[in-house]
C-alpha cells in the first residue's frame, strides 16, 4: 500500500496565497490515482477557525473513506486553553492525528499532552526551525512526531542536516518526504537514519504526487526499504495502539538530554 502523508484540503479563509485559499483535490485525487497511491492524509491549511475546518476534513473524509485519512488542524497560540477539546472533538469525528504549522506557532505541553491523550501522531512544520524538535521528542517520548519537508520547504539545507540527526537520535521522531528539492538530503537521511524514519508525502495538491513519489523509487532502495517509506511506516503510525500513549503524569517528567 502507497500513503501519501501530506495533502492539503479545505475552502480557504483568508486567500492571501495558494495555501490560504480554496484547496480543491479533485486534480490531485486523480493523478494519485494513476500513481498508484492508495491511501492519503489531509489537512486544513491555515484556516482562521480551527472547529470548522477540522468539521470540513471530517465531511470530506467522509465523501471518499477509501481513500482519504484526515488530520485536524491546531494552532497552539489562537487555540490555547480549548485545545484537550479540539482534539477530542477530532476524535470523534474521525480524525487521525495533529497538524501544527511552525509559521502560526510551535506545539507546547498543551498540544503534545491533548495529541498523547488520544493516541494521535503530531505532523509538525517547523518552517526551518528544528531546534524545537529536541525539546519536544525529549520531553514527549511516547508522542509520535513527524517533521514535514525533512524540516524545511523552502531548502533550507541546514534545517534537513539538524532533522537528519535528530531522526537518528530520537526514536520517536520521523520526517516525511514532500517538497524536499535537495534529492543527496534524502539519500542522507535514509543512509543515517534508515528508511523505518521517512514516510512519503507529496504536500498536495500543490507538489504533483507522481513526481515526489518518483523521488522516493529514484533512491533504488531494497523492495523492503522502500515499502516501508511508501507506506509501511504510515500505516504503523496511524495503527492506533494503546501501548503508544503514555500517561499525562509520565508526559510531564524531566526530559532527559
Amino acid at each position: 500500500m502507497i500513503i501519501d502523508f501530506h495533502c492539503h484540503a479545505g475552502r480557504g479563509d483568508q486567500l492571501t496565497a495558494p495555501w490560504t485559499a480554496p484547496v480543491p483535490l479533485s486534480a490531485y485525487l486523480r493523478r494519485a490515482r494513476r500513481a498508484g497511491i492508495d491511501l492519503t492524509v489531509v489537512m486544513p491549511s491555515f484556516p482562521l477557525d480551527s472547529q470548522a475546518a477540522n468539521r470540513e476534513i471530517a465531511a470530506l473524509v467522509g465523501r471518499h473513506p477509501d481513500r482519504l485519512v484526515g488530520f485536524a488542524w491546531i494552532d497552539p497560540r489562537r487555540d490555547r486553553g480549548r485545545l484537550a477539546d479540539l482534539v477530542a472533538e477530532a476524535d470523534r469525528l474521525g480524525l487521525r492525528g495533529v497538524k501544527v504549522h511552525g509559521h502560526v506557532a510551535t506545539p507546547g505541553r498543551e498540544v503534545c499532552e491533548a495529541a498523547l491523550a488520544h493516541g494521535f501522531p503530531l505532523l509538525l512544520d517547523v518552517a526551518s526551525r528544528p531546534h524545537v524538535v529536541d525539546l519536544i521528542a525529549a520531553t514527549f517520548p511516547q508522542l509520535r512526531l513527524i517533521v514535514a519537508h525533512l524540516g524545511s520547504f523552502v531548502d533550507d539545507w541546514r534545517a534537513h542536516r539538524i532533522v537528519i540527526d535528530q531522526l537518528t537520535r530520537h526514536r520517536n521522531v520521523y520526517a516525511d518526504t514532500s517538497g524536499v528539492r535537495r534529492f543527496d538530503m534524502l539519500r542522507e537521511a535514509v543512509r543515517r537514519a534508515g528508511a523505518g524514519k521517512l514516510l512519503f508525502g507529496s504536500d498536495g495538491p500543490w507538489l504533483h504526487p507522481a513526481l515526489e513519489l518518483e523521488k522516493v523509487r529514484l533512491l533504488r532502495l531494497a523492495p523492503a526499504a522502500e515499502r516501508l517509506m511508501l507506506g509501511g511506516n504510515a500505516a504503523a503510525i496511524l495503527r492506533r495502539r494503546t501501548a503508544d500513549q503514555t500517561s499525562l503524569a509520565s508526559s510531564r517528567a524531566t526530559p532527559q538530554y
